[in-house]
């Protein structure tokens, strides 16, 4: 039987196919099909070798990452949305907070999801304690209804003030909008997001509303077509916590799958990290549109409760703390209005791609740039598509055309320039997460990925100074080894935001309770094979007038006040260095993690077992910008390389998923399971 993990990204599709039964894997990348990703996704499916009849009848699982939930909101080409909300809060989305597009302007400008026009208001009112200090006027919620309606509402949000506290009146509006709404995209903020804060509730909850038609006309026609070739096999997508959850799970919380496709290549990374003996790890996933970082430290992944999707759109939700920006192998390069040479956010994307790829892209990107190094050849594969080829001359016109004739500089001037602002981005999103947190980059070890993470791992290395950088046996399909290796995971929170001595440890109890049986009964509904099921039980607390929460690790679902007081303190000091002792500790919002823990997939890398020597792998040799010139690199096959064997650079190691270019003064060597550990010599 067979399990496919899929990562669809901007540029490119990327397929590992794992045959359960003897441990090997097969691969595919495959150009991205922005407007259908399941084109895409079937096309790499198919071009992993295994015949079709085969797979139809073998394939089990498909393990999804998608970008869908990400880009609609990017581009802002969601579902048309309506807002009922608490008489008065009609504008909640606009007041937002204070804060600006641009850090030193005074003019910029924000766009709602849902228009003022869609945004309406009801009677009703709960206070924060969870009282219904008015009820819910039911033949509003119903005139509303009709009037969305009216509008070309797709999607309707109930977000009510303090709903956390008390969800009633918002469940007795969802009563009254279901008698009249054609269909069930119906969502009410107390059953998304739980929690305070009534900005970003209600903007999750928007986003969540946005994206789940769109979710779920993907996931129907995904399934559709699957069918009609006659695959029988479970879909089941990541989501941004780094967890995998049903169709049916994904339909519902469809915001959970923002963020998928970078929160499995966190896994993977993870995994082989800790495989190659390391557990403090900084995750380096550079694909064609972006480029996103983590930071696992003593195995633990960074995790946050909260990001900023785009201006003036926060979403909170429990996910992996990954840092993204606009730097990817096709990020295009320009120039500001002030002359300052910039690389993205805007990416060539699958289509039309770089310039090089002779597809009508006339921008120039950093594949453009690597190509006209020398890092890339013309003949260097680029996914599956064996009949590419890279041109020159077109990489080299969009650079003097775009960067070196408005700067005044020569054409490998340009170049050089757009290769080391790409690496000061790249550097300066690894200091997010490192530096910026109290953590020396010296000791951690990078994890290079994506399609273009291995040719900027030796800059990185001068650049921030690590030890060493792991770069997988193929780091163009990390994410997608990633969807296969995911357990499936559920996160539940309630918000208490009370003085800890003011609680009584049973209602605190009983919340986790009602987690745990909620978490139980979506596994089971789910029916994913798992070999244990783990429980994370957590608090947001601070001490009473602080902003900024502590995540504690709670003992168990029954923590006795004691227990919880010094698990606090202990979180605290590790934080902030000292405790507050005499100042009352707040509880804001529980937290609880239902994971279930899948059987362990262990790949069998197709490392060369003949044990071939350096020579044997080497194929050809090129000419390549290293230092201050050009130099004849020898080009190395990656399935050739054995393990054990070690070589210096300048030197280039081609595969078809990336390419990895070694600098001078860089020693590689080949560890047991087929990754380059590459570190100065």
């Amino acid at each position: 039987m067979y399990i496919a993990g899929i990562d669809v990204g901007g540029t490119f599709t990327d397929v590992v196919l794992l045959d359960e039964a003897s441990g090997t894997i097969k691969t595919a990348k495959v150009p991205s099909t922005p407007a259908n990703q399941s084109i895409g996704l079937l096309r790499g499916l198919e071009g992993t070798g295994v015949p079709v009849d085969e797979l139809q009848k073998s394939l089990k699982m498909i393990v999804h990452g998608t970008t869908v939930a990400t880009n609609a909101v990017l581009q802002r080409r969601g579902a048309v949305c309506g807002l009922i909300t608490t008489k008065g809060f009609r504008d909640i989305l606009e007041l937002r907070r204070r804060d600006r597009p641009h850090t030193y302007g005074l003019k910029g400008t924000f766009e709602p999801l849902i228009p003022r026009d869609k945004r309406l208001e009801v009677t009703e009112r709960t206070d924060w304690r969870g009282e219904v200090l008015e009820p819910v006027n039911e033949e509003e919620v119903e005139a509303c209804a009709h009037e969305l309606l009216r509008k070309g509402v797709e999607a309707v949000v109930v977000s009510f003030l303090h709903s956390y506290a008390n969800p009633s009146n918002e469940q007795r509006a969802r009563k009254v909008i279901e008698k009249i709404w054609p269909n069930p995209y119906i969502v009410i903020a107390s059953e998304i997001l739980p929690e305070l804060r009534e900005f970003e509730r209600t903007s999750t909850v928007v986003v969540n509303a946005y994206v789940q038609p769109l979710i779920d006309r993907y996931l129907f026609s995904l399934e559709q077509q699957l069918k009609e070739k006659r695959y029988q096999s479970k879909i089941l997508l990541i989501q941004s916590n780094g967890g995998i959850m049903s169709v049916e799970v994904s339909r519902r919380f469809s915001v959970n799958t923002v963020l998928s496709g970078p929160a499995a290549g966190v896994i993977a990374a993870k995994a082989i990290g800790e495989s190659a003996g390391f557990s403090n790890i900084i995750t380096c996933d550079m694909g064609g549109t972006s480029l996103d970082v983590c930071l696992v430290s003593k195995g633990e992944s960074a995790v946050t409760s909260e990001i900023l999707l785009t201006y003036g759109v926060p979403i909170r939700v429990q996910m992996l703390g990954i840092k993204s920006i606009g730097a990817g192998g096709g990020s295009i390069v320009w120039i500001d209005r002030a002359g300052i040479l910039q690389v993205g956010p805007q990416s060539a994307g699958a289509d039309p791609g770089p310039a090089c790829y002779g597809r009508g892209g006339r921008e120039p990107t950093v594949t453009d740039a690597n190509l006209v190094l020398g890092r890339l050849g013309a003949t260097s594969a680029l996914g599956s598509d064996r009949t590419l080829q890279l041109d020159v001359a077109k990489a080299e016109n969009a650079i003097k055309e775009r960067v070196a004739s408005p700067l005044g500089l020569s054409l490998l001037e340009a170049t050089r320039a757009i290769i080391e602002v790409t690496n000061a981005k790249i550097a300066g999103n690894i200091r997010l997460v490192s530096v910026e947190r109290g953590h020396d980059p010296r000791e951690f070890v990078l994890v290079a990925f994506g399609g273009a993470g291995p040719l900027h791992a030796s800059a990185l290395i001068r650049e921030i100074g690590l030890s060493k950088v792991i770069i997988p046996y193929y780091p163009g399909l990390t994410s997608a080894l990633g969807c296969i290796m995911a357990d499936v995971r559920h996160d539940f929170l309630q918000t208490i935001n009370r003085r800890l001595d003011d609680i009584e440890m049973a209602d605190i109890h009983e919340v986790f309770r009602r987690d745990l049986n909620d978490g139980l009964d979506m596994l089971q509904k789910e029916g994913i094979k798992t070999e244990q099921v783990l429980a994370l039980f957590r608090a947001d607390m601070s001490y009473e007038g602080q902003i900024h929460k502590v995540l504690t690790i709670l003992p168990s679902a029954t923590p006795s006040r004691e227990e919880i007081i010094a698990a606090f303190k202990t979180r605290y000091c590790e934080e902030y260095g000292n405790p507050v002792d005499n100042r009352p500790i707040q509880v804001t919002t529980l937290r609880c993690a239902i994971i279930g823990v899948r059987p362990k997939i262990v790949p069998k890398w197709p490392a060369s077992e003949a044990r071939l020597s350096l020579k044997e792998a080497l194929q050809g040799t090129r000419s390549v910008y290293v230092d201050k010139d050009f130099v004849k690199c020898p080009i190395y096959r990656r399935e050739r390389l054995s393990p054990g064997v070690s070589f210096s650079g300048p030197a280039i190691v081609e595969q078809t998923d990336a390419t990895t270019f070694v600098d001078h003064g860089m020693l590689v060597r080949v560890d047991t399971h087929g990754n380059q550990i590459l570190q100065q010599e």
